[in-house]
């Protein structure tokens, strides 16, 4: 049966019910992945002549491996959060009068923008934010409010830093000429016939982060001051 061409969409409706019905991405993003290939009349499994689903995928992840070697860190950080990493740095920052959640976050986002520009790639949530860059901004913000802080402003300051994390990452590599998203524009242009430098690319980057950094510091400054008002005051806002 021969099915229309815009029916090879589906995949983009099956992540997007995957990600409101909040289901594993890896598994949402794979039955996507082979719905649009048999919608498209890919066979499952290769045939002469024609490779199959199963082959491709197995294909990518092999040609892909290297972003799994993030998980050799997982047990070292583990490690040092088992014999207290989290509470030595919160306790840390309680004696930086300065620190606040918004001043650590901030900090922490220009850190991320500055390795991009060197071209290294870290794996931050997983590395920083969970294991260090939290405990010391809830750290500091006990510090301002001189105990325990309310759960919805803990809440608060885990998606400030997990957004710090994405901001400097995103944007900051964007400004070095080894990443694989600016080699990947650079080559596409140049295959359609645009003649184009990696340094102009990384030029035409830059007030887009710098305009994220902005954005970002505001952001956080704003934070600051959510979390020093009253919680009365807080919710009636809200």
């Amino acid at each position: 049966m021969h099915l229309p061409e815009w029916f090879k969409l589906i995949g983009i409706l099956i992540v997007l019910a995957g990600f409101a019905l909040r289901l594993r991405t890896t598994l949402v993003v794979v039955a996507a992945a082979l719905v649009t290939g048999l919608v498209s009349g890919i066979p499952l499994f290769s045939r002469v002549g024609q490779e199959g689903l199963v082959d491709m995928l197995g294909r990518a992840f092999i040609d892909n491996r290297l972003m799994t070697l993030f998980l050799i860190t997982l047990p070292a950080i583990g490690l040092a959060e088992r014999y207290g990493l989290q509470a030595q740095s919160a306790v840390l920052i309680r004696r930086v009068r300065a620190a606040t959640v918004g001043r650590i976050t901030f900090l922490y986002q220009l850190f991320r923008v500055f390795h991009g520009i060197l071209g290294l790639r870290l794996t931050g949530h997983a590395s920083f934010v969970r294991p260090l860059i939290f405990p010391m901004s809830a750290g500091a913000a006990e510090a301002k409010a001189g105990g325990e802080v309310a759960e919805k402003k803990i809440e608060l300051i885990k998606a400030a830093n997990s957004a710090a994390e994405n901001y400097g990452n995103f944007y900051g590599q964007n400004l070095a000429i080894v990443q694989p998203g600016v080699l990947l524009v650079y080559g596409v242009m140049k295959s359609i016939g645009y003649e184009v430098s990696l340094w102009r690319l990384i030029l035409f980057t830059s007030p887009i982060v710098l305009l994220s950094i902005v954005l970002g510091a505001m952001q956080f400054l704003h934070l600051d001051r959510r979390l020093n008002a009253p919680e009365e005051t807080k919710e009636a806002a809200e």
